[in-house]
């Protein structure tokens, strides 16, 4: 079987049904409308998404991380022309604080079961982790809610006053910086910063625990120039070679329950496939 093939069969054994219905929109042309009728499953009433769409947040709740997460699956399906983005953004809205930005994790998560690094203040200020990658989807598909002003603003002071970071806030950036429509300004900050985000990156493909590794920053070609093409290639091979026996991809960061080890699974499986398929890694026929 090739590498479709067995990332199939892998879904069909693990994962979940969004994720089984995503890898039949993006790789055997079946029905975009069926993912995001699940996806709708996932929204709350208030606009934010939860119910584990993030495995690791368990809660029924809404949390500022999982519309990122759906933000990125209406990407893959061009569709940000859904009811779904102008509630989330609402949600968002409602959720902002007084900087601008949208925390990292609301309070309400102590209420639920949870990833042990889920953790927060009882009054948490706003993070680039999520709202610089909510704010570049949205520029990138020229998205108008007034929260995109509020959150723009605060990326470019946040991201101004960055002199060291850390891996995901590294990709955060890069999302942002890499979407938004003021090209000038984000090759400057992206040219002062690009020695602080590479610092975050692992470039040896053999590297063991919680690496990040340049496709994590890369997922598919990016406009600013982070990374050389041997660079990519060697991740691109590594990735190959690294699809499991049952023809998965998992996370190397702790799974703290069996299930969510499946759920990840299936959500990195099409995820690694999309990569491969951006940089024409994948059989086109």
């Amino acid at each position: 079987m090739d590498v479709l093939d067995r990332a199939e069969k892998h879904l069909q054994l693990h994962g979940r049904l969004i994720d089984r219905l995503r890898f039949e929109a993006l790789f055997r042309g079946g029905s975009r409308e069926r993912v995001l009728d699940v996806l709708r499953c996932y929204q709350n009433p208030d606009g934010g998404f939860g119910h584990a769409l993030e495995p690791d947040l368990r809660g029924a709740g809404s949390q500022p991380e999982p519309v990122e997460v759906a933000f990125w699956i209406l990407d893959e399906l061009d569709a940000f022309d859904s009811p779904m983005v102008p509630a989330a953004c609402d949600y968002l809205a409602s959720i902002t604080a007084a900087d601008g930005g949208v925390p990292f994790v609301l309070p309400s998560v102590r209420d639920d079961p949870r990833g042990p690094w889920w953790q927060t203040d009882d009054d948490p200020p706003g993070n680039l982790i999520p709202t610089a990658s909510l704010a570049g989807l949205l520029h990138k598909h020229a998205i108008s809610h007034p929260w995109l002003a509020t959150a723009t603003d605060f990326c470019w002071s946040r991201i101004g006053a960055v002199q060291e970071t850390s891996p995901y806030e590294a990709r955060a950036i890069v999302t942002f910086l890499d979407l938004v429509p003021d090209r000038e300004r984000a090759e400057a900050e992206f040219a002062r910063l690009r020695q602080a985000i590479l610092a975050t990156v692992a470039l040896d493909p053999d590297e063991k625990g919680e690496a990040h590794f340049p496709l994590d920053f890369a997922a598919e070609p990016l406009r600013l120039p982070l990374f050389t093409q041997e660079v990519l290639e060697t991740h691109l091979d590594a990735l190959l070679a690294a699809q499991s026996d049952d023809g998965g991809w998992n996370g190397n960061w702790p799974m703290w329950t069996p299930l969510v080890e499946h759920e990840w699974g299936g959500y990195i499986t099409v995820g690694k496939l999309k990569t491969l398929r951006a940089y024409g890694r994948l059989p086109t026929a």
